[in-house]
């Protein structure tokens, strides 16, 4: 009797480029999410939760849009974020998502996701840098500068 066994297949585009931003602070981190990571037009709109890759010198490899959600909030599954480092090498990653009312102070759901990512890269060896949130009036929040990483 012979089985056969499909499995389906997950593909990740990387392309890479040349790495020339290097994140050292969570003031160059909102720069970058604000000039050129989160859409100017709906960063008041809606919560958009993202990640950025990096590789063990801090540098920059890319980032992602991980979910997308309503005016209060967006459900991220800390799987994707994960399947997402560990497919693109990153050494370590940094979470940002936007707080469309302009309030940068973290919910407990933020919280939350925090930890369950922290513990999973924890698990991976894959450093969490920090999580940004940032607001449509150029205000943020970073749990590294609050030390709560």
């Amino acid at each position: 009797m012979k089985t056969d066994c499909i499995v389906s297949e997950i593909q990740l585009k990387y392309k890479p480029q040349p790495l020339t931003e290097t994140l050292c602070s969570s003031k160059e981190i909102h720069q970058l999410l604000i000039k050129r990571i989160f859409d100017e037009e709906t960063i008041g709109y809606k919560e958009t939760f993202k990640v950025l890759l990096l590789n063990q010198a801090n540098k920059l490899i890319g980032y992602t849009t991980i979910s997308e959600g309503g005016l209060t909030y967006t459900i991220v599954d800390v799987r994707v974020v994960m399947q997402t480092a560990l497919v693109s090498n990153a050494t370590a990653i940094i979470l940002a998502h936007n707080h469309p009312s302009g309030n940068t102070r973290p919910s407990g759901q933020d919280d939350s996701l925090t930890r369950k990512i922290k513990s999973a890269c924890e698990l991976m060896d894959i450093r969490l840098l920090d999580h940004v949130i940032v607001t449509p009036y150029d205000s943020y929040y970073s749990y590294n500068d609050e030390g709560r990483l």
